[in-house]
């Protein structure tokens, strides 16, 4: 785990700029912002009939969120494929019915003034209620999961043609932009990984290997698509260095996404494996945002009990990170926003 930079109690003490960075209109990634905060992409496990189309729920639930003022909302993690599924009560985007959906979900959250993205994944391994559950190799997540089939080479392309196919119907529906879920151990993630994925073709084995996989999507996708392009990647596993990749690896493929035509990187950690960190504290999983910036020209989102905003100010001050994804702080505090501005000083030309 990375040594932390940033603490909460340890911040300098410093008189706080009326302009703030945090509220203040921003453009990231090539998306005109109406500040550095983002709803991250948190899954509602609502799709109560099991067929991946959004219901009244998720029209709440990201309304509020818009009318909270959060500049961009990433909605949940949707599948590209019914076996993409973490459960059967998640989101989908494999047909058109769904789409159709999405297009009326957009369009609402437009009218409240906010930007929409979507994140893409498939589930992998972590595809508890899946038919058939497939990975780069036949390693199971933990006892309680099915071992998954190998891919074929077939099946690879498949589900490559499928990120793509969910694109094109995001696209159509108008999302503002669309990140591909390479984290958090789904199958993306299993093909980075050195322990998960022990291929022998070239698919596997050497770095550029495992990176080929989403390399391929990408490159499909920005064959028909301009707009903005993000990926989400988890930087520690919390296992041994030894069983992962190294910080200095995920920065290289960090630059081979922004070679390949990636806008934006969200960073995250975890997922992979049945384990996670021994503890938990506000701007925990910063350290890799940061080490991430530093090594590639790009803009980076993080996430991790940022809470408190004058936290998020310094991360966004200090050049750690570009985008600040918040999730569970509106599950308790829909004033969030509000009260980031009086915390932080904006004087009422500007706010929002």
């Amino acid at each position: 785990m990375l040594s932390l930079k940033i603490n909460q109690k340890n911040l300098p003490k410093k008189e706080w700029q009326p302009m703030s960075m945090l509220l203040s209109p921003t453009v990231i990634a090539d998306l005109k912002l109406k500040n550095r905060i983002a709803l991250s992409p948190m899954r509602t496990y609502n799709v109560q009939k099991h067929d991946g189309i959004l219901n009244p729920l998720h029209f709440a639930h990201y309304g509020a969120r818009a009318v909270e003022q959060v500049g961009l909302l990433i909605i949940e993690v949707t599948a590209v494929t019914p076996d993409g599924r973490t459960t059967d009560d998640d989101l989908g985007l494999w047909n058109d019915e769904q789409a159709k959906e999405l297009k009326k979900l957009v369009d609402f959250l437009h009218s409240l003034g906010t930007k929409v993205g979507i994140l893409l994944g498939h589930a992998g391994r972590k595809a508890k209620d899946a038919t058939k559950v497939v990975a780069p190799s036949a390693i199971s997540y933990n006892d309680e999961y099915s071992q998954p089939e190998s891919l074929d080479h077939a099946k690879i392309k498949e589900l490559q043609a499928a990120f793509v196919a969910a694109t094109k119907r995001a696209i159509a529906a108008g999302v503002d932009m669309v990140e591909i879920q390479g984290g958090e151990g789904f199958l993306i993630d299993e093909f980075f990984s050195p322990v998960v994925n022990t291929r022998e073709d070239e698919y596997g084995g050497s770095l550029a290997n495992r990176y080929r996989f989403l390399q391929e999507i990408i490159t499909a996708i920005r064959s028909f698509y301009q707009n903005s392009l993000w990926v989400r990647l988890s930087l520690d596993e919390y296992v041994k260095a030894e069983e992962q990749n190294k910080i200095s690896e995920w920065q290289t493929i960090g630059n081979w996404l922004k070679r390949d035509g990636v806008d934006c990187i969200s960073v995250t950690t975890g997922g992979l494996f049945d384990k996670g960190p021994d503890y938990k504290y506000e701007g925990w999983q910063v350290p890799y945002a940061a080490a991430m910036k530093e090594a590639v020209e790009l803009p980076i989102a993080v996430a991790g009990m940022l809470f408190d905003s004058k936290l998020c100010e310094y991360i966004l001050e200090t050049n750690q990170a570009d985008l600040i994804l918040e999730a569970h702080v509106f599950d308790t505090n829909a004033r969030w926003v509000v009260e980031s501005k009086e915390e932080l000083e904006v004087t009422s030309e500007e706010r929002l």
